[in-house]
């Protein structure tokens, strides 16, 4: 009898023992880390959690949330952003970009630094598991397209230094729930850079070239995410039809530009203070652009103090079809802008201070710097977008009924794009010179 009991303690022992083996040779080979020297190796010696598979949270409420979280995010950063400009620039940002980016970076912030980031992100009352589950859903949900006009491609990489710890259940969600390339890299080596911003070429089609000027010594860790959309019009506008018009920019004062014009049926919506357009992109029309035109008697800054997401989820049940005319301008315009100050007055300013508990990514770390970058051009076959989020980390010790309409779109303007099945706005910007 005690032979038989000491036989199964043994066997049991030696189950979990391979067990736990096994665990360990999945992980290093899934992260690619079996060839790098333990003691330069970013992961930290740490238990792995146990993961659920991406869909298993998947639920239409929790989506929904997810999706409502991001564009209010988006809205309020927005205007953090505008803050800082003269009105006489373009502003084009991602904010879907944005928010991916800082999902992954919340995945290693622990007490009030992850609440902050909650906060900004409009994340309160959803778990991890949660957060990430949903995060999973819904970017699989966004490139699943079978629409040959629509090309929509959303990236996620991690680059982390060789030389510094991290603990591994962080790297493993990054990669598990948000698909992201995990690279382990010698941050002193001078091509460290090049390493990177190939990557972020690549996956933007070659319209953003880089996000990484340098690598400071003090960093440690970059999670980016990159986004790319190329969509043509489901009716697209006939190049015959473009000439030059005049636009009138903030100041008043007019500018000869080749403007693009189209009749048709549009999804159109006017209210007092302004015009809007829906022009859907490919067969399905998943994907629009949308044209938001302030009145004569109103300017795009009394638009911005109605533009927020309760306003907005109430515009977007208000279009209805319609015949009508429009006019808009070609455009082509890149954006760059670093966000700390932005993201600091929404709340995240503890995640950039030697305060930062990112404890559950490593040991003595914040955030350095949030880069965004992006790309558009519309013309007459369609839209071409892109759009990279870098988040530094680097260590403490550093129906017709109504009569046709007509829009002239001759002056500063509001634009976004949007999915229509779930309601994400993947970019939105103001157009205050369409040169």
């Amino acid at each position: 009898m005690n032979r038989q009991k000491f036989s199964c303690v043994k066997e049991n022992f030696m189950q979990r023992r391979y067990a736990l083996v096994a665990a360990s040779i999945v992980l290093f080979s899934v992260l690619g880390y079996s060839q790098i020297d333990s003691n330069k190796s970013a992961l930290a010696k740490s238990s792995l959690p146990q993961l659920e598979t991406p869909l298993q949270k998947k639920t239409a409420k929790t989506d929904t949330k997810i999706v409502a979280s991001s564009n209010k995010f988006g809205f309020k950063l927005f205007s953090e952003v505008q803050k800082g400009n003269t009105g006489e620039k373009n502003v084009f940002i991602s904010p879907s970009s944005v928010a991916i980016a800082l999902a992954m970076t919340y995945n290693g912030a622990s007490g009030t630094t992850q609440l902050a980031i909650a906060k900004t992100l409009e994340l309160q009352g959803m778990n991890l598991q949660e957060i990430n589950s949903s995060y999973a859903a819904a970017l699989k949900q966004l490139v699943d397209n079978s629409d040959p006009k629509v090309q929509l491609n959303i990236a996620n990489s991690l680059w982390a230094n060789q030389n510094f710890s991290f603990q591994p259940d962080f790297l493993q969600r990054i990669q598990y729930f948000y698909k992201a390339k995990v690279s382990n890299l010698n941050f002193q080596d001078p091509a460290a850079p090049n390493i990177i911003n190939n990557w972020v070429k690549d996956n933007t089609n070659g319209k953003i070239n880089k996000i990484v000027d340098k690598i400071e010594p003090s960093q440690v860790l970059f999670l980016i995410n990159a986004i790319y959309f190329k969509g043509k019009w489901s009716q697209e506008f006939n190049k015959n039809q473009t000439a030059q018009y005049p636009f009138y920019s903030t100041s008043g004062r007019p500018k000869q530009q080749m403007m693009m014009s189209q009749n048709g049926d549009y999804r159109y919506y006017e209210s007092k203070q302004f015009q809007a357009v829906s022009l859907p992109y490919g067969k399905d029309g998943k994907f629009s652009f949308y044209i938001f035109l302030p009145k004569q008697n109103s300017n795009l800054k009394a638009f911005y103090q109605n533009l927020n997401l309760e306003n907005w989820e109430k515009w977007m049940t208000q279009f209805s079809k319609q015949k009508g005319f429009i006019r808009l301008p070609r455009f082509k315009t890149d954006y760059d802008v670093t966000l700390n100050d932005s993201l600091k007055s929404l709340g995240m300013e503890e995640a950039f201070s030697d305060k930062a508990n990112f404890s559950g990514m490593g040991k003595n770390l914040k955030i350095s710097e949030v880069k965004h970058k992006t790309f558009v051009e519309v013309n007459e076959e369609g839209t071409e977008a892109a759009a990279v989020t870098s988040v530094g980390i680097s260590t403490t010790a550093f129906i017709d009924i109504n009569p046709p309409f007509q829009m002239i779109v001759d002056r500063p303007f509001f634009c976004a794009i949007r999915d229509n099945q779930t309601g994400r706005v993947l970019f939105m910007g103001s157009i205050i010179d369409p040169q």
